[in-house]
């Protein structure tokens, strides 16, 4: 019973910040979660010379082919992330950050590290609700099918999404026998499995938010660095991932988990 009464009253919670924050809400979780993309189309400009030159010496492709490399990076990741913010060409930009997404995995050798790619397909994840949220219904290209059928496709990315999403959670998971460790990882792994069938999904997400930005906020602390130590960039990469990331669970909080969910089964029982 006092379980029952916790898990209400986190619930009630859950509700209350979702009444205050509705209308910015969707704003700040859109922000947050082209921030990598961002900070990575800068970092192109800023550090043109060096990309470009790791990518010439990696790959031997030669000065032109390493060069447009940059430049798709530079172009294709500012610009998207223009066009998410102003609302216009939305599913268009996050094709195109699709993209970027699998150019970057291929350049950068993510393919065979399991905990960028990982943190990759997440990112990806957090594309697909955006691109769930840019649907629009009267928009169908199935004019006069039946509203269930119509919106299928949105709810299936928002499953997709979600599942996408909680692989960032599995590079967090900490594989020893002390007792912080062992409670973080069943605590955490009991709320990305909820988030991932949808049950719970709001109190779920949003607990998962909090708990994500301590962890990007003392973990990847990239101010503290000097700007001229390796580390600084490494960090810096690490906490805009990571907060796009907590753009996407944002996006879930605020949109809720979709059709393909155990909370939309519910109000069917």
């Amino acid at each position: 019973m006092a379980q029952n009464d916790l898990m209400s009253s986190a619930e009630d919670v859950a509700d209350q910040f979702l009444r205050v924050t509705k209308q910015y809400l969707p704003h700040i979780a859109r922000l947050c979660l082209i921030s990598t993309f961002l900070e990575d189309g800068i970092r192109m400009w800023f550090q043109w010379s060096e990309q470009k030159e790791y990518i010439e010496t990696t790959w031997g492709c030669g000065f032109f082919l390493a060069t447009l490399f940059v430049l798709i990076n530079l172009l294709g990741q500012l610009g998207g992330c223009i066009l998410i913010l102003s609302r216009n060409f939305v599913q268009y930009a996050c094709f195109g950050l699709f993209g970027i997404i699998a150019l970057q995995t291929v350049a950068y050798s993510i393919l065979w590290d399991p905990k960028f790619l990982m943190r990759n397909l997440a990112l990806g994840g957090g594309l697909l609700l955006l691109l769930a949220e840019s649907r629009s219904e009267g928009r169908s290209m199935f004019a006069g099918v039946p509203t269930m059928r119509e919106s299928s496709p949105k709810q299936y990315m928002q499953l997709g999404g979600r599942v996408l999403l909680v692989l960032m959670f599995m590079t967090l998971l900490h594989f020893d026998t002390s007792f912080l460790s062992i409670l973080q990882n069943l605590v955490g792994t009991a709320l990305i499995v909820l988030v991932a069938i949808g049950f719970k999904t709001k109190l779920a997400a949003l607990t998962l938010v909090i708990w994500l930005l301590a962890i990007n906020v003392y973990f990847n602390a990239f101010w503290t660095i000097p700007a001229y130590k390796p580390m600084h960039d490494f960090l810096k990469y690490d906490f805009f991932q990571t907060t796009s990331v907590i753009g996407g669970l944002l996006l879930v909080v605020a949109l809720g988990p979709g059709g393909v969910s155990m909370d939309e089964k519910k109000k069917e029982w």
